[in-house]
C-alpha cells in the first residue's frame, strides 16, 4: 500500500525557511513521480514542484522559482521541499502526491492535481511575523 507522511510544517517569519519532508513507503521513488501541492484557504490547491521518476526533471510554479528546492533521498526514501524567502502568501497546507510514470511525463510541466492519485495528510505552513 503507498504511503506518505508529510512532515517539516510549522510557524516561520518572513525571510525565514523551512524544509519539509515526505517519507514514502510502499513504493520505489524509481517509478514514482512526486508533487508537492499546497492548498490555501478559500483558494483552489496548486502545484508547487515535482520531480520526476528518474530524478531528471523538476519544475516548479513561477510564484515559488528561485526559492524553493526539490530533492530526493532515494535511500531514506523521502523526498524534500527546501522553502527559502518565504513569504506570508506561502501559508497553506502542504501536500505531497505520488504517480507511476515510467516515461517521466508528469513533471515536464507544473504539477496537476488530476495526475497524482496517492496523497499524504498535509502539513501546515504559516508565514507570519
Amino acid at each position: 500500500q503507498l504511503q506518505l507522511v508529510e512532515s517539516g510544517g510549522g510557524l516561520v517569519q518572513p525571510g525565514g525557511s523551512l524544509r519539509l519532508s515526505c517519507a514514502v513507503s510502499g513504493f520505489s521513488l524509481d517509478y514514482y513521480s512526486i508533487g508537492w501541492f499546497r492548498h490555501a484557504p478559500g483558494k483552489e490547491r496548486e502545484g508547487v514542484s515535482c520531480i520526476s521518476s528518474n530524478g531528471g526533471v523538476t519544475n516548479y510554479v513561477d510564484s515559488v522559482k528561485g526559492r524553493f528546492i526539490i530533492s530526493r533521498d532515494q535511500a531514506k526514501n523521502t523526498v524534500y521541499l527546501q522553502m527559502n524567502s518565504l513569504k506570508p502568501e506561502d501559508t497553506a497546507v502542504y501536500y505531497c502526491a505520488a504517480e507511476a510514470d515510467l516515461l517521466f511525463r508528469l513533471c515536464v510541466l507544473p504539477a496537476r492535481e488530476d495526475d497524482f492519485h496517492s496523497w499524504g495528510q498535509g502539513t501546515q505552513v504559516t508565514v507570519s511575523s
